[in-house]
């Protein structure tokens, strides 16, 4: 069951909230985060208790909590704003790219409404039928993968998987996993690769038995500014980068396709020059085909050869129509 609550203790939210994102908590580290004393954090965790969360006390030197996972839980707290940015979530995750999400983000959209007051029920219908999310096409990622390395993330313990490398060989790897990062269609994996002995980027579609292999590690520094950052480096040195020469202006190109991925320079009245990039050498050619004008590929030679194969698959089909 939820319960929508508009006046409540901030701060035991937030406690509620850090137990439930990690899975073991120091006493001070808590007492830190929230600006309180410990003492206070054992009056809030016996206050939790009280209400029916099962935080289970460690022992040890600096002692601390943990909220026991597998239990069944009272009634989910939300302030106002929480239950409308839930609900606007669940009715745009039909368009994410996790596999099966769409039903079942429709179930718990069903069950979450129901719950809820009228007043805020009507303000999660009117936000969510102004929002259209458009969908980002491409692989899709399996919701339990996503869940198994993002514990493992958390928890600081090592995986192992089958990697698909780009020319189809698989490889084993072990990794500790730093963090995942979902940019455009896809997600990616920013890992420590043991075998490797090196920070290494990963595709979500591209892994192959994945399986936590339990060993806890002591999270390393990552290089550069965050995970996002990192994984854009390691694309951009891996991408295809193409440039086309258009036989239309580039105010034409623009009209036909506004929300055109790339950059376009103009030549002349009649021609333009369109670059553009992509590490899926077919959603590159089939991006450049979508231009719907003539045009000569300049770069890169491997584009040309796709080009070629989308070009006999069209005429395969269109011959036995």
């Amino acid at each position: 069951m939820l319960v929508v609550v508009s006046d409540t203790s901030s701060r035991l939210l937030e406690l509620l909230s850090l137990l439930q994102g990690r899975r073991d908590w120091p006493g001070s580290e808590l007492a830190a985060r929230l600006a309180v004393s410990p003492r206070t954090i054992r009056r809030d965790v016996d206050r939790l208790r009280t209400l029916g969360y099962p935080v289970d006390s460690l022992t040890g030197p600096a002692g601390g909590y943990r909220l026991r996972a597998g239990t069944a839980m009272p009634p989910l707290l939300l302030d106002e704003d929480e239950a409308i940015a839930i609900a606007v979530g669940l009715r745009t995750a039909a368009r994410t790219s996790v596999t099966g999400i769409e039903e079942t983000a429709l179930r718990a959209l069903v069950k979450l409404e129901q719950v809820l007051p009228a007043q805020l029920r009507r303000r999660v219908a009117a936000l969510g039928s102004a929002t259209v999310a458009a969908p980002p096409g491409g692989p899709t990622a399996d919701p339990q993968e996503l869940t198994t390395i993002a514990a493992a993330c958390r928890d600081h313990e090592c995986i192992r998987f089958g990697y698909a490398r780009r020319d189809g060989e698989l490889t084993r790897r072990f990794v500790e996993p730093h963090a995942l990062v979902h940019r455009g269609r896809r997600w990616y994996l920013v890992a420590w690769d043991r075998g490797r002995g090196a920070w290494r980027t990963f595709r979500l579609d591209r892994l192959e038995q994945l399986a936590p292999s339990g060993p806890r590690f002591t999270p390393r520094t990552l290089p550069g500014r965050d995970p996002a950052a990192f994984v854009e480096r390691g694309i951009a040195g891996t991408r295809y980068e193409a440039r086309v020469t258009v036989h239309a202006s580039a105010a034409t190109v623009e009209r036909r396709l506004p929300f055109l991925a790339g950059a376009l320079k103009p030549i002349d009245d009649d021609r333009c020059e369109y670059r553009t990039a992509d590490d899926n050498l077919e959603w590159l050619a089939l991006r450049v085909a979508m231009l719907g004008v003539d045009f000569e590929v300049r770069e890169p030679p491997e584009l040309v050869a796709e080009l070629r194969v989308l070009a006999r698959r069209v005429d395969r089909a269109v011959s036995r129509a």
